[in-house]
């Protein structure tokens, strides 16, 4: 189903530039539509606070995509993805598959193809606390506090797509594959470089090369294209003292790059330096569309309860006006406004302390009222 945002709701509007943005949006499984449908809403407040028209058109990824089509990333969702400026997604999974190791389709695998066939090499993950949660986080406000990094996670190879990967005939034995060619390193070395230079020029290369060829492979490629960057500071660590580094010393950061699962592993810990999983935004780019996201999975027991937090969904709405569309001012009022309701106390109960914790639905409305405001 089709909608757009009508001309007559935003010709009223003063803007410097308006433009047409065409998403897709994913809502997925468990809390995914409850969550998008804030973060949409936002997204049509902020095109109409700047006179953008807004299209969009939804489709089905996931558990729900199964259900319906018996394959977790349909063809039809593909083509809308490819035929949008940018993918607005929720969250995927679902106990019913999650708790039968046998099932041959699964809501995981959907999300992979997504990520392949649009070709999403680089998770692009910031890591930033909020004033008013500093006293959420289960470290020391003085290690959290300023705490401001960017996790670069290679998204289309090692473990989760290396071949040969399955099971023994007798299943008894289980195999996975790890494998990174040079390019793959290359082009998301050169991502973080670029990044660093736009922000604290450091660059952290995590690896274990101390046991992995495939680890080897990234120090090696990783020295031989650090020197192209002369104005930027680079160190390399090993995984297991990055896991370590992050809860002793966050602020030692600026930019980490690593490989598809020591990435999934690190920033899913960095969570913790904001207070709440709930509130870390990612965007997903590379060859085609873009894909932006919360990094939280589906939640099924918060599922219709009207308790999930958005603020991480809407958070990667703002990285998609900034990444996808190159809309900087629009990306940043939705910071403000998300900061803003922090500190009115208008949150979900994951966060909300003593006080009065609010529904899903009634911190959407209070974040597009505020954009309104402005």
């Amino acid at each position: 189903m089709s909608k757009i945002l009508s001309e007559a709701d935003t010709k009223s509007i003063p803007t410097n530039e308006s433009k047409k943005l065409t998403i897709a949006v994913l809502p997925g499984d468990g809390i995914g539509p409850e969550i998008v449908e804030q973060a949409l809403n936002v997204t049509k407040a902020v095109c109409k606070k700047f006179g953008h028209t807004l299209n969009y058109e939804y489709g089905i990824v996931g558990a729900c995509a199964i259900d319906s089509t018996g394959e977790p990333y349909p063809k039809a969702t593909h083509d809308l993805c490819m035929q949008s400026d940018a993918v607005l997604f929720g969250a995927i999974g679902d106990p019913k598959y999650d708790n039968n190791p046998a099932a041959k389709v699964r809501p995981e695998q959907g999300l992979l193809k997504m990520r392949k066939d649009l070709g999403l090499f680089a998770n692009i993950r910031p890591v930033s606390t909020f004033p008013s949660l500093i006293h959420k986080s289960p470290l020391r406000a003085d290690l959290v506090e300023g705490a401001d990094f960017m996790c670069i996670r290679e998204l289309t190879g090692g473990m989760y797509f290396g071949r040969p990967q399955g099971r023994s005939e007798d299943g008894n034995t289980a195999y996975d594959t790890c494998v990174y060619t040079r390019e793959e390193v290359e082009r998301i070395l050169h991502l973080a470089y670029k990044f660093a230079l736009q922000r604290n020029k450091k660059v952290t290369v995590v690896d274990k090369a101390n046991i992995l060829a495939t680890s080897r492979l990234w120090r090696q490629i990783a020295q031989e294209i650090a020197p192209q960057y002369p104005d930027v500071e680079t160190e390399y660590m090993f995984v297991d003292n990055a896991a370590m580094r992050i809860i002793q010393w966050p602020k030692s950061f600026d930019i980490l790059v690593t490989e598809n699962l020591f990435g999934d592993i690190l920033t899913d810990e960095a969570s913790v330096i904001t207070g709440s999983m709930g509130m870390l935004p990612s965007a997903s780019i590379g060859i085609h569309t873009s894909v932006f996201e919360p990094i939280h999975g589906s939640y099924p027991q918060a599922t219709g309860k009207n308790i999930a937090n958005p603020l991480a969904t809407i958070l990667s709405a703002a990285l998609m006006f900034e990444y996808a569309f190159g809309l900087m001012e629009e990306g940043a009022l939705i910071r403000e406004a998300v900061t803003a309701s922090m500190d009115a106390g208008v949150v979900t109960e994951d966060i909300a302390d003593n006080s009065k914790a609010y529904k899903t639905t009634d911190v959407g409305e209070w974040i597009v009222n505020y954009i309104g405001s402005k």
